[in-house]
């Protein structure tokens, strides 16, 4: 299992990608959280408010990661990926299920 995390500028965006991501199996699920960001882009500090989605999936980090680069708006977006040390069995049978 893996977590995937990538940041939105809006809930719409994100909702949008989620849902295609779920329609394709490429991610078991999804959370989304506004959150505020604080960055260097292009030679200075930038500040936004932003959706954070945590993806959880077993599938190949880089099919997940293809997809949102193709639909996402940023020039250049977060793509974590992320491997628990520890997730429950019962959880990680319905992520492998799903």
């Amino acid at each position: 299992m893996i977590l995937i995390l990538s940041t939105f500028p809006n809930k719409e965006e994100a909702r949008k990608v989620g849902k295609e991501l779920l329609n394709k199996k490429l991610i078991a699920c999804y959370n989304l959280t506004s959150i505020e960001s604080a960055y260097w882009w292009k030679g200075k500090i930038e500040e936004a408010n932003e959706i954070l989605m945590i993806m959880k999936t077993n599938k190949d980090f880089e099919e997940v990661e293809k997809f949102i680069l193709e639909h996402h708006s940023y020039e250049t977006p977060e793509i974590i990926a992320i491997e628990p040390s520890s997730v429950t069995k019962k959880y990680l049978e319905w992520i492998k299920e799903n």
